[in-house]
């Protein structure tokens, strides 16, 4: 009998521990993924809040900046915002405790759609150039995506605790929400008054040249060989940082009753502080013609230094004449 219960015993030891290893090796990776989890979740968070300061610093300090150097902070922002969406469909398996991965997946898409809504509205209050790869029906109003941000935001800040007891004990970040709670038509009007943001439009035709090369000629003139057509090329400059719409005309009038009067008007968009060549279709002329070739531009006042008219005598040689 004392035989019999001592290998009872045994038995009864063995298998404790083995149910104890067992145990233990379930806890391991589940300690494992949270910790991982919380690993990769606090960089994500830690993104969004810095996002947060950032935006915030830019609503209510943008002001000093000039147009340019806003527009490329607030790019800066925006560029950010798809790296979020990559990283939250990295947490989201495996799946832990709560779905508390799949919680901060969902919120970090909200947010980042919301923040997209707000980057799109600062720029059409300020009339910069936008390019945001963000789809048109995600974008909503201010009100609206700081609602979303409030809302998910307090989400989040019930739902990170939910590791606390869990192995690993993983601790989470809070979510910020400055630019949730900032009373954003206030900062945009500020922003709109702002003598360094304001939209200051000035256009203007920086250089022109001529198909055949005029000869040596007096300024204002040009003097051409013979020829039954020339070549106008325009280039305009948009001074300002702001997408600005012209429109160019070509207006060549016969003076000597030779030749045909010509006009032509051709349109384009040009980028913040950038050129753009217009060439029009040849212009009909004849031997001997002499005209007067005006180019005006149109959309937006002169710049600084820049004019939006040239105009030129156009003297055709004789045929037979070099």
């Amino acid at each position: 009998m004392l035989t019999v219960a001592l290998a009872a015993t045994l038995v009864v030891l063995v298998f404790a521990r083995d149910i104890s290893r067992s145990a233990h090796d379930s806890l391991s990776p589940r300690r494992s993924e949270n910790r991982t989890f919380a690993s990769m979740g606090n960089v994500l968070l830690g993104q969004q809040d810095a996002f947060d300061g950032h935006l915030t610093y830019l609503l209510t300090n943008g002001a000093t900046l000039t147009r340019p150097v806003f527009a490329a902070r607030l790019s800066q922002l925006d560029e950010q915002l798809p790296q979020w969406l990559i990283e939250a469909n990295q947490i989201r398996r495996p799946r832990l405790a709560h779905d508390i991965n799949d919680v901060l997946g969902l919120v970090s898409e909200t947010r980042v759609d919301a923040y997209q809504s707000l980057l799109a509205s600062i720029a059409l209050a300020l009339a910069l150039p936008w390019h945001s790869s963000a789809p048109v029906d995600t974008v909503v109003s201010t009100a609206q995506a700081q609602a979303a941000l409030r809302a998910t935001g307090a989400q989040w800040n019930r739902a990170r605790f939910g590791l606390r007891h869990e192995p690993g004990r993983a601790s989470l970040l809070a979510l910020s929400d400055f630019s949730a709670l900032l009373d954003f038509t206030s900062a945009l009007s500020t922003l709109a008054h702002s003598s360094s943001l304001a939209v200051t439009r000035g256009i203007g035709v920086s250089a022109v040249s001529v198909t055949p090369a005029p000869l040596p000629a007096p300024i204002g003139e040009l003097l051409l060989p013979p020829t039954s057509s020339l070549r106008v090329g325009v280039t305009v400059s948009n001074a300002s940082y702001v997408k600005q719409p012209v429109s160019l005309t070509y207006l060549l009038t016969p003076i000597n009753h030779l030749g045909v009067s010509i006009r032509r008007t051709m349109t384009a968009t040009l980028g913040p502080l950038s050129s753009y060549a217009f060439v029009a279709p040849p212009l009909t002329s004849v031997a001997n013609e002499r005209a007067t070739l005006t180019i005006t531009v149109a959309g937006a006042p002169s710049g600084p230094a820049m004019s939006r008219l040239r105009r030129y005598t156009v003297v055709i040689s004789p045929s037979g004449n070099g």
